[in-house]
């Protein structure tokens, strides 16, 4: 028993989240990668039509590039969970930095639409994947009391890169073509390489290093000067090795953990996310051709996307901002539930919207609401499972959403070409989103709360300090063994005996000083214990 140590392979405990420094730099990678994963497949839309003269397929055949790519993002989460947890953040985005450049490098080579599904669609898809969530990770690693408006702040990426890449990629086509515009592209997605290099990972074991001094300065404090301080400070790191020798051998650290399912919190959350998901971007892909069906002109149906993501930019970080609130920040799911039922009601209540002027009030309410999903999807997410679980919970949670995103929008597609009817479309849509956020309050309220209302058992007031305690008496008897073992001098195993004595009160008082609950004169019995009188006497004179 005792306090884990990185070098026996064991977990150590985490170091507590800066909440700012380098974590804002950290912060800036994530609003880059989170712009470039979710805007980077619709900003490629804009080559479409030349991709269709040059290889004479069809929209929907070009189509299939975006889809592979959001499917890659999606379907690979447990892919990424594990990497993530065999080679850390920063390789894996190191990788996928270069993967995604080399995809759309080498789809600018290409001669047919298989090679584009392969380039461009699978290769830099993958690589925005093995971006997208490592940089999550590393955002919930670096903030907490701050989490919900770093979470907002890195989600406005999406809106902002997308108002910028697509009028970025109508440039490059014009002037480059698409195979120059392809070529440029890939060039600007090595910046995710540079976003990779700045996720540093917090220092685990700043907190062991910091005690091992702490006992070196006092063994020396303690001992008199000379030759007598070395042996004993020599000895009692002795000791500890002699101990760590004793221990278990390291476990393998578990590549993807599906104990999370035994969560009912993750259960709930997966399943209203599966539901939300099926609906969500279902009236943001049918708006457009909804709006020219209705009479609107091109241009001003074109510009009602603008005004969702122009609402959006600034939904995302004010949601993030309120969800922080001390008086919020408990009730963060039920808030995300209302988000949700916020755009589901909206969807519903524009169905009849037969005007310019009513699309753009739906354009207004549905950026507000969707802007105030995709600030706290993730954020919530974090809060059920916590920072240490967080990297297979989302890996599991986008492979689940990849399935809904297969089925949700090619599905109102064909509905659409079936009934000729986009009303019917916008009330299915909504009515999905609604049933996500009343599943997740009702849930949440019925299951989780019923949980909390029972009565935590009593804190054993020794419990606390029992590991420290006995590891310190272990120290006591591993001393006089070695001592015994290779026959030192009288002094050198009395000295060894003292210091391994001065950390087991030491550890004793320390734990009364926090509250531990250790009964006064646990040191005395601990001294008792572990040396004789004589010995106690010669402590005693230091």
């Amino acid at each position: 028993m005792g306090r884990p140590d990185p070098e026996e392979g064991q977990l150590p405990a985490p170091v507590k989240p800066p909440d700012g420094g380098w974590g804002w730099i950290v912060l800036l990678g994530c609003f880059v990668i989170t712009g470039f994963s979710y805007a980077f497949p619709k900003a490629v839309s804009v080559y479409f039509k030349e991709l269709m003269k040059d290889f004479h397929v069809g929209y929907s055949d070009t189509a299939w590039i975006s889809s592979i790519m959001l499917a890659m993002l999606y379907g690979t989460g447990p892919v990424c969970s594990i990497m993530v947890n065999q080679f850390g953040c920063r390789p894996v985005m190191l990788i996928g930095g270069l993967l995604a450049s080399a995809g759309m490098i080498l789809a600018s080579f290409t001669t047919n639409i298989i090679e584009l599904y392969l380039t461009a669609g699978v290769l830099t898809g993958l690589g925005m994947a093995l971006n997208f969530q490592p940089s999550l990770i590393m955002l919930g690693t670096y903030f907490d009391k701050r989490r919900p408006l770093a979470n907002g702040l890195a989600a406005a990426g999406s809106p902002v890169f997308l108002s910028s890449l697509s009028p970025l990629g109508q440039v490059l086509l014009e002037k480059f073509g698409w195979r120059g515009g392809f070529l440029i592209m890939g060039g600007l997605l090595l910046n995710c390489c540079t976003c990779g290099a700045v996720m540093r990972p917090l220092d685990m074991g700043m907190k062991r290093k910091m005690g091992k001094a702490q006992d070196k300065y006092e063994a020396k404090e303690m001992l008199p000067i000379g030759g007598k301080s070395e042996e004993g400070i020599s000895t009692t790191d002795g000791t500890k090795k002699g101990k760590k020798a004793k221990k278990k051998p390291k476990k393998g650290k578990k590549l993807l953990d599906f104990s999370i399912f035994s969560n009912r919190g993750f259960i709930i959350y997966t399943i209203s996310k599966f539901i939300l998901v099926l609906g969500l971007f279902v009236p943001p892909i049918l708006l457009v051709n909804y709006a020219k069906d209705t009479g609107v002109p091109d241009t001003e149906a074109a510009f009602l996307l603008s005004i969702i993501g122009f609402i959006d930019i600034f939904a995302r970080p004010a949601c993030g901002m309120v969800a922080g609130l001390k008086w919020v920040r408990p009730h963060v799911a039920y808030l995300f539930s209302f988000s949700m039922l916020f755009n589901g009601l909206t969807d519903i209540c524009s169905a009849r919207a037969s005007n310019y002027t009513g699309l753009v009030i739906f354009c207004v309410f549905f950026g507000i609401s969707y802007g105030m999903v995709g600030a706290l999807q993730f954020e919530v997410l974090m809060a059920i499972v916590g920072s240490q679980k967080f990297s297979s919970a989302i890996g599991l949670v986008l492979l689940i959403e990849a399935f809904a995103v297969l089925i949700g929008p090619p599905s109102a597609g064909r509905l659409v070409d079936a009934l000729k009817n986009y009303e019917v479309i916008f009330y299915l849509a909504g009515s999905e989103v609604v049933l996500s956020a009343l599943f997740l309050g009702v849930a949440s309220y019925c299951c989780l709360n019923r949980g909390k209302k029972e009565p935590p058992p009593e804190n054993n007031p020794t419990a606390g300090a029992g590991s420290d305690t006995e590891e310190a008496e272990s120290d006591v008897q591993e001393a006089e063994e070695h001592s015994s073992d290779n026959h030192q001098p009288a002094h050198s195993t009395d000295n060894a005996v003292v210091v391994a004595s001065e950390e087991a009160n030491h550890v004793a008082e320390e734990q009364r000083g926090e509250g531990g609950g250790c009964p006064a004169g646990d040191g005395e019995v601990l001294a008792r214990d572990g040396c004789n009188a004589d010995q106690m006497v010669e402590r005693d004179s230091f």
